[in-house]
């Protein structure tokens, strides 16, 4: 039980990548709190936890409004009596052909990925910098962050700044004993990917550029978040985390069986 009383916050914790992260971390004994705007998924995996033994709570969150999510932390306080994990999951994504963005498109991404990431680790490190004991943040980069899509070119814009804001963070609370990490995932089995799935052309596209020949699974990403949360991972500050079935390290296509 490598997180066993720890007390995390996850945004996105509904369903995806982010349920993946609080499914793996309950399971390691820390108390999680799913912070969604999906009230009606995040309640539900909540009370599935619960029936599970788990110590859970869910709190409706939009990560771009300061006051949601200061919120937020103080829910997790007030019911658990401390935050020591805070993962910056939430996140959405808007396609287009660049040519055809608008600036709402380009702003309403940006204040999600990028800048609701900036306010859960700033609002958590408060936090954890009160209680004097440090804490380990986590903020779900993308593999996006290096390569690059031009269809999600506000997302991709939003990954790579993510990637920086981690390392400025993690500077910033070193001294405070906070470490702060990244993951970038690669294609993973989320809702959205479900939907390329059904579509045997594109799914070709996804798989020609995975080594690995297959997509990931939300629990695979959070197995890496509760490295990064643990003291297993104590020496390690400022990084982010690539589980990409080998695609970032890829610069050429592979064959794909039919």
């Amino acid at each position: 039980m490598r997180l066993k009383d720890k007390v995390a916050v996850v945004t996105g914790g509904a369903k995806g990548i982010g349920l993946g992260c609080v499914t793996c971390m309950a399971a390691e004994g820390a108390k999680v709190v799913l912070a969604d705007v999906d009230v009606e998924a995040g309640e539900a995996a909540a009370e599935a936890l619960q029936a599970e033994g788990r110590d859970a709570l869910f709190v409706e969150c939009d990560v771009g409004d300061k006051a949601q999510v200061d919120a937020l932390i103080e829910s997790a306080v007030a019911a658990f009596g401390r935050l020591d994990i805070a993962v910056a999951n939430a996140g959405i994504v808007v396609a287009a052909d660049f040519l055809d963005f608008t600036e709402e498109d380009f702003d309403k991404v940006i204040r999600v990925n990028l800048k609701g990431v900036f306010l859960t680790g700033q609002a958590a490190a408060r936090q954890m910098v009160k209680q004097g004991e440090g804490g380990a943040i986590i903020n779900m980069s993308s593999v996006q962050a290096v390569l690059a899509i031009p269809a999600i070119t506000p997302y991709v814009a939003a990954k790579g700044g993510v990637n920086q804001l981690t390392k400025t963070m993690a500077l910033a609370l070193a001294d405070k004993g906070i470490r702060v990490n990244a993951i970038g995932p690669g294609t993973i089995n989320t809702e959205v990917m479900r939907s390329v799935v059904a579509d045997k052309e594109a799914m070709r596209k996804v798989m020609s550029r995975t080594p690995m020949g297959r997509i990931g699974q939300p629990e695979e990403i959070g197995k890496v978040a509760v490295f990064l949360a643990s003291d297993d991972s104590s020496y390690v500050t400022g990084q982010t985390i690539y589980p990409d079935g080998g695609r970032l390290a890829l610069n050429y296509v592979v064959p794909v069986k039919d």
